[in-house]
Order: structure tokens, then C-alpha cells, then sequence
């Protein structure tokens, strides 16, 4: 997307037209974008290729694909991927509405079963040498349960994981 500042009307995966009604927000690889298509909500991800001074990435749509199997795999809560448009690297994914976890905590509303949530998905991530993004922007509650949103994930490290980096996000300011 060569001007990050103009939010389309529309985009086109796979020769379906989604109307976009809103972007959700930008992260290392894609802008994520709140899409219609006249009957659902999806969430449209358009990769781009701008730099990331703290993250070096290889190809980013083969990553997404990647991550996501694995992290279905191991059963972490998350949006489906319904389609993926390789020569426009875009992704389409089940829209999960809710709060994110940002949002819960700004107003105060962590509650301990939410981290319990977390460090969950974190037993079955570490028997599998895996971290992903604990950063709370990518998780989004739903009927009391956590999804997380991102597909992102990286070999485990400890210093990357939820105890020593995710949860000081999770927690009000302060604590």
C-alpha cells in the first residue's frame, strides 16, 4: 500500500470485492482492515513491505500460512483464515468481535481467568518450542474466551515469552 494514510473503499481477494469499513490497525507485516462482503464482517490483511527496524522477516505471507498451521495444529483459539489471495498478499479471516485485551486493561477490566487463558495456550505452545506475540493488541475477548488474533509465532525464547515479556502489557499500570 504506497499511501498508508488513504484508507480504500474497497480490495479484492480472489476476484471477491470486500467493502472495507475500517482499518483495525497496522502491525509489523500487514494492515488489517475491518471487511464486508454484503452478508459478514471478515477481517482483509494487506501484507506490505515496509521497514521494521526490530524485526527482520523473510517472506511475510509464506510466514502467515506457516504460523497459522502450526498454531491450528496445537489448537490456539484463533480466527480461521477463509482465503488467501497470493498474488495480492492479502489474507481473509473470521472476524472475532470484542474488546482486545489493550482495551481491557485501559478500562481496568483484566480479570486473573484471562491470564489463566494465556498461560494455557502458553503449556501448549512451549511443549512445542513455540512463543507468539503476547502483546495484549493481539488478543480480542469473545464470550469470555481469548483468541488470538495474529497469526504470528517464533521459536521459543525465554526472554520472549509471556512470563518475562507478555504479561507486564496485561497488567494495569502500576502494578
Amino acid at each position: 500500500m504506497s499511501d498508508s494514510c488513504a484508507l480504500p473503499s474497497s480490495l479484492e481477494v480472489n476476484q471477491k470485492i470486500y467493502q472495507i469499513v475500517r482499518l483495525l490497525g497496522k502491525g509489523k507485516g500487514g494492515y488489517s482492515y475491518l471487511a464486508r462482503d454484503g452478508q459478514a464482517e471478515r477481517v482483509l490483511k494487506q501484507i506490505h513491505h515496509e521497514p521494521c527496524s526490530y524485526y527482520t522477516f523473510g517472506n511475510k505471507l509464506e510466514s502467515e500460512l506457516r504460523d497459522y498451521a502450526r498454531l491450528k495444529d496445537i489448537g490456539i483459539p484463533m480466527p480461521v483464515m477463509l482465503d488467501v489471495d497470493l498474488e495480492r498478499e492479502r489474507i481473509l479471516k473470521e472476524y472475532i468481535p470484542g474488546p482486545t485485551v489493550a482495551e481491557l486493561v485501559a478500562m481496568g477490566s483484566i480479570k486473573q481467568e484471562y491470564i489463566k487463558q494465556v498461560e494455557d495456550m502458553c503449556v501448549k505452545l512451549y511443549a512445542h518450542h513455540i512463543n507468539i506475540d503476547y502483546y495484549p493488541t493481539n488478543f480480542v475477548l469473545c464470550d469470555e474466551k481469548l483468541y488470538y488474533i495474529d497469526y504470528e509465532c517464533n521459536e521459543y525464547m525465554e526472554t520472549w515469552d509471556f512470563e518475562h515479556w507478555g504479561k507486564q502489557y496485561w497488567l494495569p499500570s502500576g502494578s
